[in-house]
This record gives C-alpha cells, sequence and structure tokens, in this order.
C-alpha cells in the first residue's frame, strides 16, 4: 500500500487552503495508536509519496497526477490519494480507468460528496465538475455510485438522470445503514473499485472546514462504519480524501476536520 499526497487545486480560489491538508493529515496520525479494527497505526512504517505540483499550471498539473497516479496503479496493490480538492479526482479517476482497461478489469467508482460535481467541464476541469468530465472520457457510468448529495444544480439534475448514475441518499443512509452498506459492498462486488471521498459529505457540525458546507449530512460514526466495512475488500485498489481545508481548520476550528480525516484515513490502512 502507498499514500500519495496530492498538493492539487483547481476551484476557482476557493479551495486553496487544501493544498496542504495531505501533510496536515498525515501529521495527526501522531495521535491514533489503533484503527477502530485493533491494527497500531506507525506513521513512519508507511510508505508515503508526494506529487510536486505547480498549481498555477493546471495542465501540467493534471498531466502529472495522471502519470504518477498511473505508475502507482501498476506498481501497487493498493493506493491512497491525499488532497488537495476535488479536481485530483479527474487525473486520478482517468489513470484508474486506463489502467482497468490495459489489466481486463472492470472499474468500478464509489463517490461520498455533498454535491455532484457534474457541471459542464473546462478543459481542465475544476472540483465542480470532475465526475461529469470522468463520465465524459469514457469511465462506465452503470459502475458509478454517489453516495450523500444533497445540494445539486437543475443542471446536474439532469446530468444524472440522462445519464442514470446511481445514487445513494442519507435518508436511506439513515434508515438502514448495515443493509445500505451491504447494497454498496454489493455494487462493488467483480470490479476493480475506486473510493472517492469528499469530507463535505459529512455535517459540517463535525467537518467545518471544507469549501461548500452543506447541513443536513451524515454523521462521523456512519462514514466510519462505511469505511470500515468497505476497506475489507479485496478489490479495493484506490481511496482519495479531498476538499480538507487545513489552513482554516487549524486557525479556526482546532484542526477538527482534519483529525477527523486522518481517522478516516487510518481505517483505510
Amino acid at each position: 500500500m502507498q499514500i500519495i499526497k496530492v498538493p492539487g487545486i483547481n476551484g476557482l480560489g476557493k479551495t486553496n487552503g487544501c493544498r496542504d491538508a495531505g501533510n496536515a493529515i498525515i501529521s495527526r496520525l501522531d495521535e491514533i495508536h489503533t484503527n477502530e479494527k485493533g491494527k497500531p497505526i506507525n506513521k513512519n512504517l508507511l510508505d508515503l509519496e508526494e506529487i510536486h505540483l505547480n498549481n498555477k499550471n493546471l495542465e501540467e498539473q493534471e498531466k502529472l497526477i495522471y502519470k504518477n497516479s498511473l505508475e502507482a496503479f501498476q506498481t501497487k496493490d493498493k493506493v491512497i490519494f491525499l488532497g488537495g480538492d476535488h479536481s485530483i479526482s479527474f487525473s486520478i479517476g482517468k489513470a484508474f480507468l486506463h489502467f482497468c482497461n490495459e489489466n481486463n478489469k472492470t472499474p468500478c467508482l464509489i463517490v461520498f460528496d455533498a454535491h455532484p460535481d457534474c457541471m459542464p467541464p473546462m478543459k481542465e476541469p475544476t472540483h465542480e465538475e470532475w465526475l461529469r468530465a470522468l463520465i465524459e472520457e469514457g469511465f462506465p457510468k452503470e459502475n458509478i455510485l454517489l453516495i450523500g448529495s444533497r445540494n445539486a444544480t437543475q443542471e446536474e439534475i439532469i446530468f444524472l438522470k440522462e445519464n442514470k448514475i446511481k445514487q445513494i441518499n442519507i435518508n436511506e443512509l439513515n434508515a438502514d445503514l448495515e443493509e445500505i452498506t451491504d447494497i454498496i459492498m454489493e455494487f462493488s462486488r467483480q470490479k476493480e473499485l475506486y473510493v472517492s471521498l469528499d469530507i463535505d459529505v459529512i455535517d459540517p457540525a463535525f467537518a467545518p472546514s471544507t469549501s461548500y458546507k452543506e447541513p443536513g449530512g451524515i454523521t462521523p460514526r456512519q462514514l466510519i462504519y462505511l469505511v470500515s466495512r468497505l476497506s475489507i475488500l479485496k478489490n479495493l485498489k484506490a481511496i482519495d480524501i479531498v476538499e480538507v481545508d487545513s489552513e482554516k481548520d487549524k486557525k479556526q476550528y482546532d484542526s477538527m476536520t482534519t483529525k477527523l480525516a486522518s481517522k478516516l484515513l487510518a481505517e483505510f490502512l
């Protein structure tokens, strides 16, 4: 397993505080002695890498993330990416798609996000557009599952319906978390799995330091349960954790959001 810090941002200036979140999340692992499965956590034993990016050159940023992600998929059994904002998931997702195609595997993407991120994409997709851009790149839309979305534009709603993107809303999670988790795991069966985790899927009462706070999110306990279940899947190849504004978090919230992201990371280890 490898952890790659990806300080990529393309959020129209709204996500600049996410740039150093990878380092902040890793640093908080010092406070986690074991994850909830009882596995000891020692950050000094982790296989850590970082993609060095120039955020002012978006074309180069996208290419570097793609290149390094593809190399990691080809050499590591599992890769965890720490953003950065959600725009990094376009390049990671494209590399994941190409890796699966080259190795006769069926790609599967599960996205935890308060937003669909399906606005019409620019040349280098922003954090509001990456998923639509990835679908237009050829990712099989029948193998995408969006969980926790609660604020979509009318244009995004139309796009999701036209492309028949599967969704699970928060009311469904609240009704029967265990059963819904079984459904999520079954959805990924016999596929190569990529889990993308935007921290804003969590209610901002618990994760306040993110770009777009959306009330009514899932609780940390619900997400920890979901992550703990997903982490045992042998077909889990890629994970990303994005949209943690570690700069604002440190100044205003005693690093509450960063600590939570670190705990989620520990559950994947």
